[in-house]
């Protein structure tokens, strides 16, 4: 897994904190629970992870198994990106910012992550499925995770723990 692909998802839409997204991803979903549920019975979806708006994780994948989150996808010539991706699901809209507690949950699991599998690249899930996805959406603050992680990459260079990373071309939202 070397790719991290950054997701909103809230269930029904619009709405934060319910069961929904739990239950779609482990298959559980009522479709009479709710007018929209409807509209995606029979939907297989998951996660590896799942970033609640309190900051709470919920881990649905093991990190080294396959989890359909990307659908149809390309990444730098790569097709099927959930072959070789971890998703991250931040419950969220397109119409709202995130929370603090969001990025701060984000920033630790990404360092968490990059410590344990060759990470590459972190995009969005509109960066690899252009034109049918616009997640993690207009309000997702790029510049906000990459300073988080950034200050974190420099303080563990201050006590010797960081590798120096090699430069790279930056993708739109590439983070290291």
């Amino acid at each position: 897994m070397d790719l991290l692909v950054i997701h909103y998802i809230s269930l029904p839409p619009g709405e934060f904190g319910g069961p929904g997204v739990v239950e779609l991803f482990t298959n559980r979903l009522d479709p009479a629970a709710h007018p929209f549920y409807a509209s995606i019975a029979g939907l297989k979806a998951s996660a590896h992870f799942l970033i609640r708006r309190d900051g709470e994780l919920i881990q649905f994948v093991p990190c080294g198994k396959r989890a359909w989150h990307a659908g149809a996808s390309s990444w730098k010539g790569r097709a099927r990106c959930n072959d070789f991706s971890i998703g991250i699901e931040v419950e969220g809209s397109g119409e709202a910012p995130f929370t603090d507690r969001q990025y701060d949950r984000l920033a630790a699991l990404t360092r968490a992550l990059k410590a344990r599998y060759p990470i590459r690249d972190i995009v969005g899930h509109a960066d690899v499925a252009p034109g049918r996805k616009d997640d993690p959406g207009p309000h997702f603050d790029w510049a906000r995770l990459r300073a988080m992680l950034e200050i974190n990459r420099h303080a563990a260079s201050k006590t010797g723990t960081a590798k120096t990373p090699r430069r790279q071309p930056r993708a739109k939202h590439k983070l290291r």
